[in-house]
C-alpha cells in the first residue's frame, strides 16, 4: 500500500516540477501556479493561477500551453484543467486589468500616465 502513496506523491512532484521548470516567468511577473487536484484513477490535474496572473490578458495562452505541454510530458496525465479565477462573473474573455502604456492614459487631473514599471 505504501507504494500506492509513493506513486501518488511523486506525480504530485512531477506536475508541481513541470510548472516550476516550463513556467518561471509565472513567478518572474508575480504569479503563481498551484496544484488543486490530482485524480489519479482519470489522470486529470486541476491547476489554479493566482497572484498577477489574475489580472493577466495572456492567462488564456499560459493556461493553453499548461494544457498541451503537461499531458505530452507527464504520461499519468491525461486531463488537466486550468484556471485563473476570473471565469465566470464577467462573461467575457480575459477579465482583469486594461493594460496602460506611457503616455496613452490621462489621470484625473490631466497630466499624462508615465506607465507601469516593469516588474524586472
Amino acid at each position: 500500500m505504501s507504494t500506492e502513496t509513493q506513486d501518488g506523491d511523486d506525480l504530485e512532484e512531477r506536475v508541481a516540477n513541470f510548472l516550476r521548470r516550463n513556467f518561471p516567468q509565472i513567478q518572474m511577473h508575480g504569479g503563481s501556479a498551484a496544484i488543486q487536484d490530482i485524480d489519479r484513477e482519470t489522470g486529470e490535474v486541476s491547476i489554479a493561477l493566482g497572484g498577477a496572473c489574475s489580472g493577466c490578458g495572456i492567462s488564456p495562452m499560459t493556461i493553453q500551453a499548461i494544457k498541451s505541454r503537461m499531458v505530452k510530458e507527464i504520461p499519468e496525465i491525461t486531463k488537466v484543467n486550468a484556471q485563473t479565477g476570473m471565469e465566470g462573473g464577467s462573461g467575457g474573455h480575459g477579465g482583469g486589468m486594461s493594460p496602460s502604456f506611457p503616455g496613452e492614459t490621462v489621470d484625473d487631473d490631466g497630466d499624462s500616465d508615465e506607465g507601469p514599471q516593469a516588474p524586472f
